[in-house]
């Protein structure tokens, strides 16, 4: 079969499709990925066709403020309704619009058998609706029952129809969903109202491969902590105070700096804090005692899979929702706008460190999705007809 796949742009949104991409590479069928193009080189590694399509939230954000008559300055104060709005507008108006454009003549001219669409690229999925070709949702973390997912569906909905595409209801809007979240802590409202199309797939970790750092390897005499913000959401400022109270413990901090923090402005940390620009994540997280991050899915799903507690720092986006689904499990804690600070970074590690429930907790969760179905076993599912 030739089958396409579609994501954002985002690291975040791209990554955790990959696996399954593999798999389905693996046993033979033809793999083009439609996408931005940073994540080309990274598809052409995987032995896949990469197709530019879409346009990232750098761009995608400010149009949508400029159609809401809203500051498209990304770091304008807004009240919850309004970044409500203007996440909805992007999400569910400007960047499909963008990838129906995109992706016509490309499904047009190659004409896949099968498109798998990440749950946050909808305009893949009015493509190929429109198109004709059977299509199967991807999705990337939780899905709640909050005011973005209530408006989202609402504003797609009338974005697909101007393209001729009436769309029914529900989070994949008809298509089988791959759900790559634990059942435990998915949301109880799509686990009800997608139970016959829900898909359960093993998250598993990608990054690019690479070295780990020195104080990740070998034997070690002192807790490790990983220290993260990811991809988009980077604050040297945050960083820093992060570690300042993780240095009153004593452990060793590894902090990845991230594409959006320049390592050289967190020097001077100490002895026991190394810097790095970028880590392979997916090889470290079995490795380390803690993980201090913002809540990105990718870093949640990793390292729950890999039983190690989490203390967020969640910065915006869907990371409050994921910091407060596992500290409500009991698998980590969060520190929330002024909460945040060096001493209570301290106090929290601490805390996470040595009681031993966080860990417990963090390891069932890990039981519970190494029992889900592996990318290769989903692979053989997904080409068959729903």
């Amino acid at each position: 079969m030739r089958i396409l796949f579609s994501s954002l742009v985002h690291t975040g949104h791209f990554f955790p499709l990959l696996p399954l991409a593999a798999a389905l590479r693996d046993n033979g069928h033809e793999l083009l990925f439609a996408t931005g193009s940073d994540n080309h080189d990274t598809i052409t590694s995987l032995g896949m066709t990469p197709i530019e399509a879409g346009i990232g939230l750098d761009v995608g954000a400010p149009t949508a403020a400029e159609q809401l008559g809203v500051d498209p300055d990304p770091k304008a104060e807004r009240s919850p309704e309004e970044l409500v709005r203007l996440i909805v507008t992007a999400f569910a108006d400007v960047l499909p619009r963008r990838f129906v454009a995109d992706l016509e003549p490309v499904l047009a001219e190659r004409a896949p058998d099968l498109v798998v669409w990440e749950a946050g690229n909808l305009g893949a999925m009015i493509a190929a609706k429109r198109a004709g070709i059977p299509s199967i949702a991807h999705g990337f973390g939780r899905v709640g029952d909050d005011d973005f997912d209530v408006q989202g569906a609402e504003v797609i909905q009338r974005t697909a129809a101007e393209f001729g595409v009436e769309l029914p209801g529900g989070r994949g809007f008809g298509d089988r969903y791959l759900d790559i979240y634990p059942e435990s802590l998915q949301g109880k409202r799509f686990l009800a109202e997608e139970a016959d199309l829900r898909i359960p797939l093993r998250p598993v970790p990608f990054s690019k491969p690479g070295p780990l750092p020195a104080v990740a390897e070998g034997e070690r005499t002192r807790p490790l902590v990983y220290l993260t913000m990811g991809t988009a959401f980077g604050s040297a400022e945050v960083l820093r105070t992060a570690v300042a109270g993780l240095s009153e413990l004593d452990v060793d901090v590894l902090v990845s700096a991230g594409p959006s923090v320049d390592a050289g402005e967190l020097t001077g940390l100490g002895d026991r804090v190394t810097v790095e620009s970028w880590v392979p994540q997916d090889q470290l997280l079995p490795r380390v005692d803690l993980v201090v991050h913002h809540g990105g899915a990718g870093t949640t799903l990793g390292s729950l899979g890999a039983g190690v507690p989490q203390l967020f720092l969640p910065q915006g986006a869907d990371q409050f929702i994921h910091a407060g689904v596992v500290t409500e499990a009991g698998g980590g804690e969060q520190l929330l706008g002024e909460a945040f600070g060096a001493d209570a970074v301290a106090e929290t590690a601490r805390r996470l460190l040595d009681e031993p429930g966080y860990r417990q907790v963090a390891g069932r969760i890990a039981g519970e999705i190494a029992e889900m179905p592996s990318p290769a076993e989903v692979a053989t599912r997904v080409v068959k007809p729903g």
